[in-house]
């Protein structure tokens, strides 16, 4: 997939767990398995071949979309998700390696996708949490928190952060589709950086990650979100619809409301392939479009009525 499609490691792996999921279902349904009253997910696919992959058809796909809908309550972005791996899994087999004739997949539709507004933390809600970090790792989680706060990273490229990708006030990181972007690192991000790397471990079992785990190895995905949930909670914010991503909301939400910064810059920012995906962020400013409207020197003039002139 990788190579085929030029698709990330972090999309491969999210294609892989659905694609897993979903063969385990159609065996689940196809073998009546159900009548074992065995867990989904605990049913071995190892020994599914084309013979019963050539008998999956889009009634199944549907009935499978319908059960991570109803039983699983998936959203409709991870539904998406789901049927663009189960697309790409039979066209693959059907153009590439040409295993199979029929494609079941081949009318499968997408559901459509609502935008929805960001959830962010306001100016203060952000200095709040920011107040909340301490404990033994208080310089690390400090830089961490920052680096979101501040510019908007996804939590992939924060952990893969390398120390000497840091070159004076730039940041080289990787991004969606494995494309580099360089990030611009201010004032308090570089202050939080070198405080951290004062009592960062010397003996590190990956020397060039820049933010380590309790064990010195590159600290990981998981261990990051638990640190956010942490302070996020200490500051008072709890809530579960607050996460990295939420925090890289909170970065793009700050800059383009209290930054002045244009649209593109901000797309550029954050590793938008696309401005329509950027532009989620341009409805957050109704007071600076109200203020706008009201600084129109028309603004102040109201209708009076003129008297008739008498004849």
């Amino acid at each position: 997939m990788i190579n085929v499609k030029a698709k990330s490691i972090n999309t491969v792996l999210g294609y892989k767990v659905d694609l897993k999921l979903f063969l385990k279902y159609i065996k689940y349904i196809k073998q009546g398995i159900y009548n074992n009253d065995i867990n989904i997910d605990e049913i071995e696919i190892n020994d599914i071949n084309i013979d019963f992959i050539k008998n999956i058809t889009l009634y199944d796909i549907y009935s499978f979309v319908n059960y991570v809908t109803v039983e699983r309550q998936n959203s409709s972005y991870a539904r998406a998700r789901k049927i663009a791996a189960i697309r790409s899994f039979f066209n693959y087999l059907e153009k590439k390696v040409k295993l199979i004739n029929d494609n079941p997949a081949k009318d499968l539709e997408s559901p459509k996708i609502s935008k929805r507004h960001p959830v962010y933390l306001t100016l203060e809600q952000s200095k709040k949490l920011i107040e909340a970090i301490d404990g033994k790792h208080k310089e690390r989680d400090y830089a961490i928190i920052m680096l979101f706060l501040n510019c908007g990273l996804r939590l992939s490229e924060l952990v893969g952060i390398d120390i000497d990708r840091i070159k004076g006030d730039t940041l080289t990181v990787i991004g969606k589709g494995n494309k580099e972007r360089t990030v611009y690192l201010n004032n308090a991000c570089i202050d939080a950086i070198n405080r951290y790397l004062e009592v960062r471990p010397k003996d590190a079992v990956d020397e060039k990650a820049l933010f380590l785990s309790e064990r010195k190895k590159r600290i990981n995905k998981r261990t990051v979100e638990i640190i956010v949930k942490k302070y996020i909670k200490k500051a008072g914010l709890y809530d579960e619809k607050y996460t990295p991503h939420k925090l890289r909301h909170t970065a793009a939400t700050l800059m383009y409301k209290y930054g002045n910064v244009d649209i593109r810059a901000l797309q550029q920012i954050l590793g938008h392939e696309s401005v329509s995906t950027t532009q989620i962020y341009t409805h957050i400013d109704d007071d600076k479009l109200r203020k706008a409207v009201n600084a129109n020197p028309l603004s102040s003039v109201m209708f009076t009525k003129q008297e008739e002139s008498e004849e």
